[in-house]
């Protein structure tokens, strides 16, 4: 009877049952190693700047985590979490037409940014409300912008929206009343602030346009005709007293002319006494040349006698016996 044949088995050594036993040693360290890396990566939360971390637990919200860095949980399916988007979002309400205070419309569209605050009871707020969907909270308020714009608009008149003159527009006052109404809804209702409000387009239908210009074409013609009426004021004020200044120049002018005539008559009636004191004669002759030089010209003819003063002066000449 034929025995069975078994395979040796090799008996190990002891340095080699050491080295086996080092090396399942290690391969037990890095599977520790890695599994702790897994449940620490498990417990850990990274917070990015301009969001928020929603920790829930079995769906629950328990924490908010609203500072940038590392948070810790509990790892899944216990707790999860639901990051919450904190930046600026901006959306537009399109072209409403609303009606002012006084009775005309108005065709308005505006544009609203806005943001979930940086705290634990407003981020909850929006995630229960809108389900961390920014579209949808976008297309609410929309919704409350337009509702917003018919109210604001009926405090405010036409003129104080539409006027070529900046001191008298109020729509920096229309955006600010526009702004704190959708900012009141939006906070207590889906838990987002409001931060800006302003006008992206303004347009008239075509009735209230045509109203406007006339508007605006009869206070320019207001205007024009005050600036008319204070420029022909002025310049009849101007004219006046240019013509007063004018008879004062006038009359001084004259006065001082009669006295310059007459110091001159003194003058020369000084002169034509000193003349005639110190020869009388010939005194009377210049005198007489001097009426004939004032009567006679080139185109005069005159017959006189000639013994006649003052042509006696030709003819006699002065007296001999003055030695002239």
């Amino acid at each position: 009877m034929l025995k069975p044949e078994f395979p040796e088995v090799p008996v190990r050594t002891e340095t080699e049952e050491n080295a086996m036993s080092f090396w399942l040693s290690r391969r037990f360290i890095v599977a520790v190693i890695v599994v702790a890396v897994l449940v620490a990566s498990a417990c850990l939360v990274l917070v990015s700047p301009g969001e928020a971390v929603v920790v829930t637990r079995f769906g629950d919200p328990v924490r908010v985590l609203t500072t940038s860095g590392l948070g810790l949980k509990l790892p899944q399916p216990i707790d999860g979490t639901v990051s919450v988007d904190l930046r600026l979002h901006t959306t537009s309400s399109g072209l409403h037409d609303v009606g002012t205070r006084d009775g005309l419309r108005l065709l308005v569209q505006a544009y609203v940014a806005w943001q979930v605050p940086n705290d634990s009871a407003h981020v909850r707020q929006f995630l229960s409300a809108v389900r961390n969907q920014p579209e949808m909270e976008a297309e609410q308020l929309r919704s409350f912008t337009g509702s917003a714009l018919e109210v604001t608009a009926g405090n405010f008149d036409l003129a104080s929206l539409v006027n070529s003159d900046p001191n008298k527009s109020r729509l920096a006052e229309f955006e600010e009343a526009l702004r704190r109404r959708i900012n009141e809804q939006a906070l207590k209702v889906y838990g987002v602030s409001v931060l800006q409000v302003g006008l992206e387009r303004m347009t008239l239908p075509n009735q209230t346009l045509i109203a406007t210009i006339d508007r605006m074409k009869a206070e320019r013609s207001t205007v024009a005709a005050e600036r008319a009426a204070e420029g022909t004021r002025l310049a009849a004020q101007i004219q006046s007293n240019a013509d007063r200044d004018a008879r004062v120049l006038a009359a001084q002018a004259k006065a001082d002319v009669a006295d310059i005539e007459a110091k001159s008559r003194i003058e020369a009636a000084a002169i034509y006494k000193k003349a005639y004191t110190s020869d009388p004669k010939l005194y009377m002759m210049l005198r007489s040349l001097d009426s004939l030089s004032t009567m006679i010209n080139s185109n005069t003819t005159v017959i006189l006698r000639t013994d006649a003063a003052p042509f006696r002066a030709l003819m006699e000449g002065p007296d001999s016996r003055s030695g002239r």
